[in-house]
């Protein structure tokens, strides 16, 4: 299918969505729950972990941009962005057995190199399936369609995250089985994942990019909307990361919560994301992507604030549970609309001069996404240090509050500063339209030239 404004049967949608799960699958749990556990090793503790990680972690910052710019030159039978996803199949494949089955004495080196493997093949894989969804299609609405079935897949794949090693190891009695469990599983289902994508999801006709590298930096600065997106995008992640940072300490000292009763309260949040994406994309069928973006974030505000009031009391749980179910629902498209706007925001680079940018474009979005994560680690982590907190003690009134106002008043105060800075976005359905134009006569001056 090419390039336009028809829409994908599901034929399509379903392999192309599907990558996402076992992508998602693998996320959670490096993030969550193999710090812990290389921690209790012997020879680790947390600090090192921690810096371990941090320096994989800037590698693979480093590595978005190169690697979406790569694929932008890219000239090959198979296309531009599906040589990538097939050569970090297996780099992701084998670097997941390793870290997640490291034996009993692994080391910190260890845990620094299958690291930097395992989030090379993760950006080798996920940059360019982002990207080609971008390429898609240059219908409004059908990009943001596209982007839906990708992010539904991946919530997901993080329910997968969450539920199997969590049932492996209640069965098994013990972590490293449910670790196992999520190596195998990302073992057996990335390669058909991937198979079923290549074979079914065609990609765009689309040419290497040849922009100097001088104009290409004239580009991107003179693209007023990316810049104002990337800051968006980047606050707004912030906002996701210091609840997504603070969870579990949220959870156990605030509401008393055991590490079960933390797992099914995120199983309704991301089952919650899967009901609510379509009721979400019905209610802003007529909309600009950016009023229901700010929408939906105006939503999560007005209902994760409550976190403010919770308790360790039964009132605390149901609270909680409801705003987990409310404010889950905006999760999907939360995700999408911001993915599907940053494919509108190619579309001025394209106008202006460029010529099929888009990884560098997704790249520099994955820098973004990167560094807001980074950004709300290095900002609750020492803010709680300095207020006295300390996981699993008897913290007082002044710690507490800390940790509360980092969980859930900061991160709705960044919202709404983003709702600001986009509600008057200019890309909205008339400038895409203007641009679609305008590619679209470019196009046809230079085929009769």
């Amino acid at each position: 299918m090419s390039r336009g404004t028809s829409r994908y049967p599901i034929s399509q949608l379903l392999p192309y969505g599907l990558l996402g799960l076992p992508l998602a699958a693998l996320g959670l749990p490096l993030t969550v729950f193999l710090p812990p556990f290389y921690s209790q090793m012997p020879g680790l503790n947390t600090g090192i972990v921690g810096v371990m990680i941090f320096a994989a972690r800037l590698f693979d910052v480093l590595t978005d941009p190169a690697i979406g710019t790569a694929s932008d030159r890219t000239r090959l039978r198979l296309g531009r962005r599906r040589p990538y996803i097939a050569a970090g199949t297996p780099i992701l494949m084998l670097a997941a057995w390793f870290l997640f089955v490291p034996g009993e004495k692994a080391s910190a080196a260890y845990l620094l190199i299958w690291s930097i493997v395992a989030y090379l093949g993760w950006t080798l894989i996920y940059l360019p399936y982002t990207t080609m969804g971008a390429e898609m299609s240059a219908d409004y609405d059908e990009r943001t369609r596209i982007t839906a079935w990708r992010e539904g897949f991946f919530v997901l794949g993080t329910m997968v995250a969450i539920m199997l090693p969590a049932g492996v190891a209640k069965i098994a009695g013990g972590q490293a089985a449910g670790l196992m469990a999520i190596a195998g599983f990302l073992i057996v289902a990335l390669p058909i994942a991937v198979a079923l994508y290549i074979w079914r999801v065609p990609e765009p006709s689309g040419t290497a990019s040849r922009v100097p590298w001088s104009e290409s930096v004239r580009l991107l600065t003179s693209n007023r909307p990316f810049r104002r997106l990337l800051i968006a995008y980047l606050l707004n992640g912030a906002a996701n990361g210091l609840p997504a940072a603070l969870f579990l300490f949220f959870v156990q000292s605030i509401l008393g919560a055991s590490h079960a009763t933390a797992g099914m309260f995120l199983a309704i949040y991301f089952l919650s994301g899967v009901a609510g994406l379509p009721v979400w994309f019905w209610i802003g069928k007529h909309w600009s992507k950016h009023r229901l973006w700010c929408a939906s974030m105006g939503f999560v505000a007005a209902v994760f604030i409550f976190t403010v009031t919770l308790s360790d009391s039964t009132y605390g749980y149901i609270g909680y549970t409801l705003i987990c179910i409310l404010g889950g629902s905006c999760l999907g498209v939360d995700q999408a609309t911001a993915a599907s706007i940053q494919a509108d925001v190619i579309d001025e680079d394209t106008a202006a001069g460029g010529d099929g940018r888009a990884g560098l474009y997704f790249g520099l979005w994955g820098m973004a996404t990167k560094l807001a994560f980074t950004l709300a680690l290095g900002i609750a982590y020492p803010v709680l240090w300095l207020a006295g907190f300390d996981a699993g003690q008897d913290n007082d009134a002044t710690a507490r509050w800390t940790l509360v106002a980092l969980y859930g008043l900061l991160p709705v105060i960044i919202k709404l500063g983003v709702i600001r800075l986009m509600w008057d976005f200019p890309l909205d359905r008339d400038r895409h339209a203007e641009l679609q134009d305008e590619i679209g006569r470019d196009a046809g001056q230079n085929r009769s030239a």
